[in-house]
């Protein structure tokens, strides 16, 4: 009989071996077996504590989404003003963290299988849904069209992390830099 409160312990194994193993294989063209055996487990229990390869991949992609969301409280903590609390959620999107191969394998994997998964469409919908609201509830003082600047914004960190993501020669403080240009400009600032 197991120990109690090794549950949590295997499944967060599972989850961080299921990140690095599409990362090695930059694709969800993985196994049950393989994520298994890199956590140290077998098969069996990791289709014991998650039924099968989609829900250890939508339990490591949230487990993604809560270090990113924990990395946009972080740096909101520090945001002062309304267009400091804007700045705050670009930087955290550009975060280092966010830049880790097997992590860009998981989102790159999020986007493809969300044409094709319904769960994983929703768990996508989730993140733009509450990024686009962060950045809204950031721009209602400072813009004369939050949400529409929201949703730019919100474009515009997908396309520059992708592009920074899977480019050589991309970076993340160049992405973000892009994006903050982008945000004073829809704001009517000159840098």
């Amino acid at each position: 009989m197991p120990k109690l409160g090794m549950e949590p312990i295997r499944r967060d194994a599972l989850v961080k071996a299921t990140i690095a193993e599409i990362g090695a294989a930059q694709s969800l063209d993985v196994t049950v077996g393989q994520i298994a055996r890199r956590a140290g487990m077998s098969s069996a229990l990791a289709h014991h504590y998650f039924g099968g390869k989609d829900q250890i991949f939508l339990a490591a992609m949230r487990y993604i989404l809560t270090e990113y969301s924990a990395e946009v409280r972080r740096e909101l903590r520090l945001a002062k003003s309304p267009l400091k609390r804007a700045e705050a959620i670009v930087r955290a999107s550009f975060d280092e963290s966010c830049f880790d191969p097997a992590t860009v394998s998981a989102w790159m994997t999020l986007y493809a299988s969300s044409r094709t998964s319904t769960e994983t469409y929703r768990l996508l919908v989730v993140y733009q849904g509450r990024l686009r609201s962060n950045l809204t509830h950031a721009l209602r003082p400072i813009s004369t069209d939050p949400a529409g600047d929201a949703e730019t914004i919100a474009a515009l960190i997908d396309g520059l992390y992708l592009r920074a993501a899977l480019s050589d020669g991309g970076s993340s403080t160049a992405a973000s830099a892009q994006a903050l240009s982008v945000l004073h400009k829809l704001l009517g600032e000159t840098e």
